[in-house]
């Protein structure tokens, strides 16, 4: 960051998705008829489970392969998620909870300047796009973190990334090069 503007930007993480196993199977229509918070889809093929503490929505699959989205960070996705496999086991089924691994993270980051977009995808043309017809932001992909930054230009950010830590990375690696495509301050 630019050492005369020493502010700390807050880096919001608004959902951690989230994928473990039960290793044995899952009888859907058992688990739509004595659980509870349960939505049945059984044109789909999947089951929604719904948690009230950690806040999160499980998409269950009969092959034991279970989706938690919905946390605000990834200790409470897998709180929940060792939660969730609980409440399969009260329901009869022996599950052990294995392979958990957070999928995606998606944060938001709002920067304290505009943001000049045109200049900021001139500067950066390989790895920034701006379609204006498609898309109010700008796209900024980070390869190597396999980060992906939609820049507003009002200067809020959406990052998505595989977990926190890259999703911090990618908004330290992108603020000098928004810094230098900020808007001039309209004086009323």
């Amino acid at each position: 960051m630019d050492s005369s503007n020493d502010e700390a930007l807050d880096i919001i993480v608004t959902n951690v998705v989230a994928t473990f196993r039960t290793r044995c199977h899952l009888n859907l229509r058992t688990i739509a008829l004595e659980g509870t918070n349960v939505i049945y889809k059984p044109e789909v093929g999947k089951v929604l489970m719904k948690l009230r503490k950690p806040m999160i929505t499980a998409t269950i699959w009969s092959s034991g392969k279970i989706i938690c989205t919905g946390a605000t960070s990834e200790d409470e996705a897998k709180l929940g998620a060792r939660r969730l496999a609980r409440c399969l086991q009260k329901l009869g089924f022996k599950v052990r909870f294995s392979a958990f691994k957070v999928v995606n993270v998606l944060a938001v980051c709002s920067m304290p300047f505009a943001i000049h977009l045109i200049d900021f995808t001139k500067n950066n043309r390989p790895i920034a796009s701006y379609e204006p017809e498609l898309h109010p932001a700008a796209t900024y992909r980070i390869k190597n973190l396999r980060a992906t930054i939609q820049v507003f230009s009002t200067g809020s950010l959406t990052v998505t990334g595989p977990n926190v830590q890259n999703v911090a990375t990618a908004v330290e690696q992108v603020y000098p090069l928004l810094f230098e495509c900020q808007k001039p301050i309209c004086k009323k």
